[in-house]
C-alpha cells in the first residue's frame, strides 16, 4: 500500500506540469506592415514662367483736398458730384458780401490815402520853391518833407490792405485747381465753413492712374532694370479675385530711398485707366511676370509634407521603398511649385497617399504607372 501512495505522488506533479505548459499563450512573430499604395511622378526640369505678387494699392497720380481759405457760408454748388471738372472750373461760392463791403471801404481809404499824398506833395515842393528865396523857415521844409513821406507810407499800407481784401472776396469762390474728377461734397448750400479747417470735397486725376507696391531691396536691382527697359508688354499686370485688370503698366517711378524698419521700396506703376475703372484707395494685387533663364526642378504641391516648419517629399527607391527627402522650395505656380534644393530630375517621388508614408516605408504602384 505505501508502494501505491509513493507512486501517486510522483504521478501527480507531472500531470501539473503538463497542465501549465499547455495553458501557456501561443507566442506569435511579428509580421511587418502592409506595402503602402502610392502614384508617383517623375522629376523633371522645365523654364519657368510666373508672376511675382505683391499687394498694391490704387493711388491717383495727383490729387488734393479743397478747403475754405475764407470763413462764411455756402451759396453755390456748380457741380454735381462725381464730376469730371476741368482746370479753372467754378465749384463753390462762400458768401461774399461782408469782404465785398470790406473790399469798398479799402479802396475808399486808399483814395483819401492817395488824396492826402498828393497835398503833402503840393506842400513840399511850395515850400522848397520858398527856400530857394530864403522866404521860409528850413524847419517848415523839414516838416513839409516829413508829412511827404508819411503820406507815401499811407497809401503803401492802404494799397496792402485793398489786396488783402481782395484776395478774401477772390477766395470767396472756389475752382478747380486741376482737371479731374471730383468726389461727393461734404458740404451742401448754407453750411458754414471755416478758413483753413473745412475740406470742402476731393479732386484727383484718374487717367492715367497710378498703383503703389513695396519691393524687397533684394529685388531692386531687377525693378531699376525694368524701369530702364520701360517695359510696356505683359510684365505689369493686376488682379482683383479671379479677374485681371485689362490693361498693363510700366513702372514710372522707384521711391528715393529705402525704408530701413522694413527693408522695402515703395515702386509706382502708371495704368491706362479712360473706362474709369480704376479708383483711387481699391487694393489689388500686382502681378510681375518672372520669366527664368534657367531650368527649374517643378513638383505638384500636393506631394510635399511638413514638418515644424520645414518641408520634406518621399523619394521612392530602387528596393520599392521610400526615403524622406528635406527640401528648399519657391515660388508656388498654380498647382505645383518650384523646387530649389533637394531634388533632381529622373527622380520619382510619392504624390498621392504620402500621409500614410513613413521612413523606410514599403510603397505599391499602380500597374498603370
Amino acid at each position: 500500500m505505501f508502494s501505491n501512495y509513493k507512486s501517486y505522488c510522483i504521478l501527480i506533479p507531472a500531470l501539473l506540469l503538463v497542465t501549465a505548459c499547455t495553458n501557456q499563450p501561443t507566442v506569435t512573430q511579428p509580421t511587418a506592415p502592409p506595402a503602402v499604395a502610392i502614384t508617383v511622378d517623375t522629376v523633371e526640369e522645365t523654364t519657368a514662367v510666373y508672376h511675382d505678387e505683391y499687394p498694391g494699392t490704387v493711388v491717383a497720380l495727383n490729387q488734393t483736398d479743397l478747403r475754405a481759405q475764407v470763413s462764411g457760408y455756402i451759396t453755390g454748388v456748380f457741380f454735381r458730384d462725381g464730376d469730371r471738372v476741368q482746370k479753372g472750373q467754378k465749384l463753390y461760392a462762400i458768401d461774399a458780401q461782408v469782404y465785398n463791403a470790406n473790399y469798398q471801404q479799402a479802396q475808399a481809404n486808399l483814395q483819401v490815402q492817395e488824396t492826402n499824398l498828393l497835398k503833402a506833395q503840393k506842400d513840399a515842393d511850395r515850400y522848397h520853391e520858398l527856400d530857394k528865396n530864403d522866404a521860409i523857415a528850413k524847419q517848415q521844409v523839414d516838416y513839409a518833407d516829413a508829412a511827404l513821406a508819411a503820406a507815401k507810407k499811407q497809401v503803401e499800407a492802404a494799397r496792402a490792405a485793398l489786396n488783402s481784401v481782395k484776395s478774401s472776396v477772390n477766395f470767396a469762390t472756389i475752382y478747380a485747381p486741376f482737371s479731374g474728377t471730383i468726389g461727393i461734397s461734404q458740404v451742401k448750400e448754407g453750411t458754414a465753413v471755416v478758413a483753413g479747417q473745412t475740406i470742402l470735397n476731393t479732386i484727383s486725376t484718374n487717367d492715367p492712374i497710378a498703383v503703389d507696391f513695396e519691393v524687397n531691396q533684394q529685388d531692386l536691382y531687377r525693378f531699376t532694370q525694368l524701369q530702364q527697359q520701360k517695359q510696356t508688354d505683359s510684365t505689369f499686370t493686376l488682379a482683383f479675385g479671379n479677374e485681371i485688370y485689362p490693361y498693363t503698366g510700366k513702372i514710372s517711378l522707384i521711391d528715393r530711398a529705402v525704408n530701413p524698419q522694413t527693408g522695402t521700396i515703395k515702386t509706382r506703376l502708371s495704368f491706362n485707366n479712360a473706362k474709369d475703372m480704376l479708383k483711387p484707395g481699391m487694393t489689388t494685387l500686382v502681378r510681375v511676370l518672372n520669366k527664368q533663364n534657367k531650368t527649374a526642378v517643378i513638383i505638384p504641391y500636393k506631394a510635399i509634407t511638413e514638418q515644424l516648419g520645414e518641408f520634406f517629399v518621399y523619394v521612392v527607391t530602387d528596393s520599392s521603398t521610400v526615403n524622406q527627402r528635406k527640401l528648399k522650395l519657391s515660388k508656388q505656380i498654380g498647382k505645383n511649385i518650384i523646387v530649389t534644393e533637394g531634388l533632381t530630375a529622373g527622380e520619382k517621388i510619392a504624390v498621392e497617399g504620402v500621409q500614410s508614408l513613413r521612413e523606410g516605408a514599403k510603397v505599391t504602384i499602380p500597374a498603370k504607372q
